[in-house]
């Protein structure tokens, strides 16, 4: 995977080249496995499992970013970059997105649409993007 997009966003001053260790990579990735799970708890509430998936998913995609030494001030821009960072195409790209929009109208205006489908659908982006990035490997002497 070439990773000039990542450079550039890096030169426009989206992103920021920050050398990560394997320590916080599978920090990140820990967290996020440790939501996701407890976000398949039917017993908690649709917005408390809703949230605990979409923190995964931003766990795991910040991961992949963090995997290729970059840093994002913008969660949005950690999901926008997962075709770069984790392979993933806008199957998964599109209900993160979706989902960011949810977060933030829960968030800032108290808000928020949420059933069992779009939970179901940000659970399954979440454990691909979980793979995803568990098949990224270990981080290389370059960024370690």
């Amino acid at each position: 995977m070439t990773l000039n997009e990542l450079e550039n966003l890096g030169r426009a001053g989206k992103l920021k080249r920050e050398d990560t260790t394997q320590a916080e990579f599978d920090g990140l990735v820990r967290s996020g496995r440790t939501r996701l799970r407890d976000a398949g708890d039917p017993h908690l509430a649709l917005e408390s499992r809703f949230d605990l998936a979409y923190n995964a998913s931003h766990a795991l995609a910040l991961a992949a970013l963090r995997r290729h030494g970059f840093r994002s001030e913008s969660r949005y821009l950690v999901f926008q970059v997962l075709p770069h960072t984790a392979g993933l195409g806008p199957q998964v790209w599109r209900v993160l997105d979706k989902c960011h929009g949810v977060r933030n109208l829960s968030e800032y205006e108290g808000y928020a649409e949420i059933d069992e489908r779009l939970l179901g659908d940000l659970m399954t982006a979440a454990q691909k993007l979980e793979a995803a990035v568990c098949a990224l490997g270990p981080i290389g002497p370059a960024t370690e």
